[in-house]
């Protein structure tokens, strides 16, 4: 079986909605590599897109689920519940940052997740409106892309968006815009449009992943909190693609000085099992109505048990130490690169979710096809990388976090050579 020969079936069975990065065709997978069908084996530096931050298959993970299927795959913990289920929400109850008492709810997604997010800030404080922030990713639902702050694929061609969601520009440094520019655009929202009493929730990303991998400035953060805690609006961090020790600690906000009223998050939660949730304040996520949320595939046994060994392993093995320790080295070998790289005009990110930005040589513009030339150099030499933001021109390199020495030392090495041909190319 050879990948073009698969290629042409998809061609003509699969949507053309659904886009594809690669062509390469997975045939099995194991930490930090994978092999296709052809045999040809591949370093992951995409991880699902920060999902399997514990590895392809990591043997706890399986242990876990392997033990679940043997058990049961599903009842639907609304019909027959499962202890397991409670546990997980016992622990993340805890883990979320801040000193409140919480509760959770289980979903299936990281949009459902933010989906159920917003209801409950809606229901919680009656109003209707939301704000988000540009360059941010939220999902592509109709609520969940109505808060994403991109267009083009997410919006284009799909008609009108939901209506009462606002978007204020998000602080970037690189790009000439501060926190006060930001505050400032919220504080003429209020004065022009909305009413902060309509106001139900602020929603962003503590490090904007499709946007950039543009951290949140600390000050944002306190300055957000203290406009939510003034007009009594539900402060929402969407952590889907920063949780789970992927930027150093358990979770992004931990890294704050200030804490989110609600918390989504999904993808690295269950090592690659569908499995999201909802953690917040007692009071807001009691204030929906029985069968107001959940959904029938709602914390499906199988993904819970992975999640607990997910968590078990981010402990046992220090993974948000080694977060840390690989993006220090990371970043150490991209600002190496960069000293002779006029285009690269950022490295950036915390823990091990580190990015690197693209400019024309004199600095003015966006250079999105020098980003994809690296990124097709990269694969060429059997290293699958991720590009983003809202010009296309980032790329971002999210390898599981146990990745072996051995295995990331090569993927620096086909980085460096790389950059290097695609600048002569």
């Amino acid at each position: 079986m050879k990948n073009t020969d698969v290629s042409k079936r998809r061609d003509t069975a699969i949507s053309r909605g659904v886009g594809m990065l690669t062509q390469i065709y997975v045939d099995r997978a194991k930490n930090s590599e994978v092999w296709d069908i052809e045999g040809t084996r591949y370093i992951d530096f995409a991880a699902g897109i920060a999902v399997v931050n514990t590895g392809h298959c990591h043997p706890k993970v399986i242990a876990a689920a392997t033990k679940q299927i043997g058990k049961f795959t599903h009842t639907c913990h609304q019909i027959l519940p499962y202890e397991n289920y409670i546990g997980l929400a016992e622990r993340l109850n805890i883990a979320v940052s801040g000193d409140t008492e919480n509760k959770t709810v289980f979903v299936t997604t990281g949009a459902e997740a933010v989906e159920n997010a917003i209801k409950i800030a809606r229901i919680a404080t009656g109003r209707p409106a939301v704000i988000a922030f540009g360059g941010g990713f939220h999902g592509r639902t109709f609520m969940g892309m109505s808060l994403t702050g991109k267009v083009a694929p997410y919006k284009q061609g799909f008609g009108a968006m939901m209506p009462d969601v606002y978007h204020v520009p998000f602080p970037i440094d690189l790009h000439d815009v501060t926190t006060a520019d930001a505050m400032s655009a919220l504080n003429k929202l209020f004065k022009a449009d909305l009413d902060p009493g309509r106001v139900a929730a602020i929603i962003f990303e503590p490090v904007q992943g499709e946007g950039g991998f543009y951290p949140a400035p600390a000050e944002l953060m306190r300055e957000i909190r203290t406009l939510c805690d003034t007009h009594g609006i539900v402060m929402i961090a969407d952590e889907v693609q920063t949780g789970f020790a992927r930027t150093g600690n358990l979770f992004a906000m931990d890294a704050y000085d200030v804490s989110a009223d609600l918390t989504t998050m999904a993808k690295g939660l269950a090592g690659g099992f569908p499995l999201a949730a909802v953690t917040g304040k007692t009071e807001l996520m009691d204030a929906a109505h029985p069968g107001g949320l959940g959904g029938t595939y709602g914390g499906n046994p199988i993904g819970i048990a992975a999640a607990h060994a997910v968590l078990d392993v981010i402990q046992e093995e220090g993974l948000c130490a080694r977060a840390n320790e690989l993006g220090s080295h990371l970043k150490q070998r991209l600002e190496s690169i960069r000293q002779r790289t006029p285009e690269i005009v950022d490295v950036r990110g915390p823990g091990f979710m580190i990015a690197m930005e693209f400019n024309t040589t004199d600095g003015k513009a966006p250079n999105p096809e020098l980003a994809n030339r690296v990124r097709m150099e990269a694969q060429n030499r059997n290293l699958i990388l991720l590009t983003c933001g809202v010009y296309g021109n980032v790329i971002r390199f999210l390898a599981p976090l146990t990745i072996q020495d051995d295995v990331f030392a090569e993927a620096l090495d086909i980085i460096e050579a790389s950059i290097d041909a695609a600048k002569e190319a």
